[in-house]
């Protein structure tokens, strides 16, 4: 089990370059976290919702994401109040106050049901498991899920990690040790010091104070990679400030209050040449090249928000001025004309809310989720019919046309009508488009012909579409992660 200090110590990209090591020599790694809360989801194959973290921690294990990898999912929507996904579907809201009175048991029943799907489904994997947040909460140690009672239930060996980059490392490292049960300490097989900077020597006394305080070893001092890997949450979109030496193109994206998803942009973090602004509220939209508009838990919510904050009315303006707008799933629902909520599912009161009315579609807000992956050919941009989309839908509202004739200007994207839209907006060249498929960018050559409708316009020369789907490039930056994790980390104490 990876265990860390503290939310964003880097336990689950630790937790994946295991997975990848493992995998190398031969065994059959088993990634699980009994409990995440995140809005950041990926579909499984079989319609069920778990956290995009653990998927990336299957694919670094070689096996195909399971819902059963992250049996419990908790999804903030504001209020205090969270989604419960239990097995991949949604059981119910929760209220801070009341989780672990009302969920405390049904989610131990959905972890151990997930741990029992795991094993039966890959028998002799070993299990690696990934820890949440502190593990020495102490307000909360009796109510556990997802740390050391499942690290306890299953005799798991822990690896402590702690980022070095925050500061304060020694403190983290033996306040956690202090605040652990007699029962638990033996657990710990290991300490692991992430994203140090610099020559490793120079952490040789520290490691050496650690090691004669604690009775822990040291497995490892992990470096500050500069690849560029999904964070882990929106928080760290906020570190994502650097400018690109060779950005040619500028993408502003809207970072909603509640936003979603955000992995979705990855694929578009990763091309050399686009530099992606996130833009907050209050912030200016300024003149980028396109603005994306991205997934969110509470759509009606962040449209409230963005009105407030006057990005709404600047959204408008920048289309008819003759910017191009994309919207994605919740993005989408934004930019139609009208949305509706008949029984308050997105928290407010039951009733109808007007979109910025850039593209001609209704909403309606349903209790039944489309959850599925997707594929189908391409419409828009135009060029090559073999052109295909993939992805998956995770959404609640449903949209249509508002009227049957707006389908002259209002045309699909992709062979399968439901997946989105796109039209021409006023008379500058402006352009609005968007679609229910998260993970749109991940296909590459789709992804390039979108962008290389924006370089044309800028008078810049196309980039090459024959490139691979992005799942190619994230295999890549894991074998990395994995290669930094093997030359630092020793694994025998775990593993023994």
């Amino acid at each position: 089990m990876v265990l860390g200090t503290s939310s964003g110590a880097g336990k689950s990209l630790m937790t994946a370059a295991l997975c990848r090591v493992l995998r190398r020599r031969g065994e059959t790694p088993l990634p699980f976290k009994g409990q995440n809360m995140s809005n950041n989801a990926w579909v499984d194959a079989g319609g069920g919702e778990m956290a995009y973290s653990q998927a990336l921690q299957a694919w670094a294990a070689g096996l195909e994401p399971s819902c059963a990898m992250n049996p419990v999912l908790l999804k903030p929507q504001g209020d205090s109040t969270s989604e419960v996904i239990h097995l991949g579907q949604s059981v119910g809201t929760a209220r801070a106050e009341h989780y672990y009175r009302d969920w405390f048991k049904p989610g131990w029943a959905a972890i151990r049901t997930g741990l029992e799907s795991l094993q039966q489904a890959h028998p002799g994997g070993r299990l690696v498991l990934e820890g949440a947040g502190s593990p020495v909460e102490v307000n909360l140690q009796s109510r556990d899920l997802t740390n050391l009672r499942l690290a306890q239930y299953l005799r798991a060996h822990c690896l402590l990690v702690a980022d070095i980059e925050r500061g304060g490392v020694f403190a983290q490292l033996v306040g956690t040790l202090a605040l652990l049960r007699p029962v638990e300490r033996p657990l710990i097989r290991g300490l692991l010091i992430n994203r140090f900077r610099g020559r490793r020597e120079l952490f040789d006394s520290g490691r050496s104070w650690l090691e004669q305080r604690t009775g822990v070893p040291v497995l490892g001092v992990m470096p500050w990679l500069d690849e560029l890997f999904p964070p882990e949450d929106s928080l760290d979109l906020l570190e994502r400030r650097g400018r690109k030496a060779d950005a040619a193109v500028e993408i502003a994206v809207l970072r909603l209050p509640s936003l979603s998803n955000f992995s979705d942009l990855d694929p578009l973090e990763a091309e050399p040449s686009v530099q992606l602004r996130w833009i907050e509220a209050g912030k200016p939209l300024g003149q980028p090249d396109a603005v994306i508009v991205p997934g969110s838990k509470q759509t009606l919510r962040d449209l409230a928000a963005l009105r407030a904050s006057g990005l709404a009315e600047e959204l408008v303006r920048y289309g008819a001025g003759g910017g191009q707008l994309f919207g994605i799933c919740g993005g989408l629902q934004m930019l139609g004309t009208s949305l509706q909520d008949p029984e308050g599912l997105e928290g407010g009161k039951p009733g109808q809310v007007q979109g910025l009315g850039l593209l001609p579609l209704e909403t309606v807000f349903a209790e039944s989720k489309a959850l599925r992956q997707r594929r189908s050919l391409a419409l828009w941009p135009a060029g090559d019919p073999s052109l295909e989309l993939e992805g998956f839908e995770l959404h609640r509202g449903h949209s249509q046309l508002q009227d049957p004739g707006a389908g002259d200007t209002c045309q699909p994207i992709a062979a399968a009508a439901d997946l989105g839209w796109w039209q021409p907006l006023g008379d500058q060249g402006g352009l609005v488009a968007g679609t229910y498929l998260h993970g749109v960018f991940e296909s590459g050559a789709w992804r390039r012909r979108w962008l290389n409708g924006l370089r044309q316009r800028k008078g810049l020369v196309s980039l090459a579409e024959t490139v691979p789907h992005h799942s190619q490039q994230r295999e890549t930056l894991l074998d990395r992660l994995a290669d930094a994790f093997e030359a630092h980390v020793n694994l025998e104490p775990l593993l023994r």
